[in-house]
């Protein structure tokens, strides 16, 4: 196995390029992006539609050379080594199998064009239609057509492990299966790398796909990695307002407030802030972030929520109030059996709220971890 390490890999293209609209200037695909990823460990990395992900995969791959910076295996420098020198095992979005053979051909084409023996070629695809699991066997005498997609994706990680990669390199995987499918694969292919133990970069747009899959998640964000952490970090310690945002389902409602003398002003409600939260926040005006478990139901001195939609999650046992506060979305946790109302009165719980800079998306106060449990 490897460890990977990204070290301010710049990397741009002369018509496309990433608008950083803030700053009315473009910006490279990839600005000085750094990251390493431990021997054995699975990253996921997410973010929107053209944020440099699949670029990131790509740069690692070797299937890209970057600009500027340097990529690194077991702190070998291999920024400019043709990919299929780097021990690479690529699954993308397309399983890519060869259609006019059999899974067993499929796996087994890798020693033949490397003039391997047809015995070194049984052997190893035996041992790993053995790794891959119950069921697996079956798999190798049909042709990819006659196979499910998710049966198809099972044959393409397959093809890459019977190489013995030292890195695992996935693009949006599972991405063109139905739901019900997608879920019993990601199950499949995270007990398959935990099995490995194989370093893996996964590259997913999907929020709850890139939780389920990483040991760490990397966060990306017109060419730059805005945080990587556990799920835990990113959540509870965001490093600004857009991860805030970014992570969490439904998401973090910002409100745009005022503090004064130690209350926060909302249109033409105050709330005042408890004793310990008042010093960490400055005077002026600031962003409010809550998330939907972070406000409390029918409080006194609580903002009218205007129930426009309600969503009952049966297997949380809790359901989901959407409305607005001072003008922004607003989402709230309630119980599955929290009765129907057009309106309900909400306040923030004060050890769960979050502070941004008005005009940044620097953190001013984030609660503290242990008080959250």
């Amino acid at each position: 196995m490897a460890r990977i390490e990204v070290d301010q890999v710049v990397k741009r293209y002369a018509s496309d390029t990433i608008v950083d609209r803030e700053a009315s200037r473009t910006r490279p695909a990839l600005n000085s992006v750094s990251m390493a990823v431990a021997d054995g460990e699975t990253v996921s990395v997410v973010g929107a539609s053209g944020c440099g992900k699949s670029t990131l995969l790509k740069v690692v791959a070797g299937l890209e050379y970057p600009d500027a910076g340097r990529v690194l295996y077991n702190g070998t420098d291999v920024t400019y080594v043709r990919p299929q020198e780097r021990g690479v095992g690529m699954v993308f979005q397309d399983y890519a199998l060869y259609p006019s053979m059999k899974g067993q051909g499929n796996l087994a084409y890798y020693f033949q064009v490397h003039d391997r023996t047809e015995e070194e070629a049984e052997q190893r695809v035996r041992e790993t239609a053995d790794r891959m699991g119950v069921g697996f066997e079956h798999l190798l005498g049909r042709v990819p057509t006659t196979l499910s997609g998710g049966e198809q994706q099972r044959v393409a990680i397959a093809r890459c492990i019977v190489r013995d990669p030292q890195l695992f390199l996935m693009d949006e995987p599972i991405s063109n299966l139905d739901a019900k499918l997608r879920e019993q694969t990601r199950i499949e292919i995270r007990k398959l790398l935990r099995k490995f133990a194989i370093t893996t970069l996964y590259v997913t747009h999907d929020q709850q796909e890139a939780v389920f899959m990483g040991d760490r998640i990397a966060v990306m964000r017109d060419g730059d990695i805005q945080q990587l952490g556990s799920f835990d970090e990113l959540y509870y310690t965001p490093a600004n307002l857009f991860v805030a945002t970014f992570i969490g389902s439904p998401p973090m409602a910002v409100l745009p407030v005022v503090v004064a003398g130690g209350e926060v002003v909302v249109g033409d409600l105050r709330w005042r802030l408890p004793d310990d939260v008042r010093p960490a926040v400055p005077d002026g005006p600031v962003r409010l972030g809550v998330r939907p478990e972070g406000w409390i139901v029918d409080a006194g001195d609580g903002a009218v929520l205007r129930v426009r939609h309600r969503e009952r999650i049966p297997t949380e046992r809790a359901s989901f109030l959407y409305g607005s506060v001072g003008g922004a979305a607003v989402a709230v946790a309630t119980a599955i059996d929290f009765p129907d109302r057009s309106e309900v009165r909400v306040t923030p719980e004060w050890s769960r709220a979050y502070f941004f800079a008005a005009d940044t998306e620097d953190p001013i106060h984030l609660p503290g971890v242990l008080e959250l449990f």
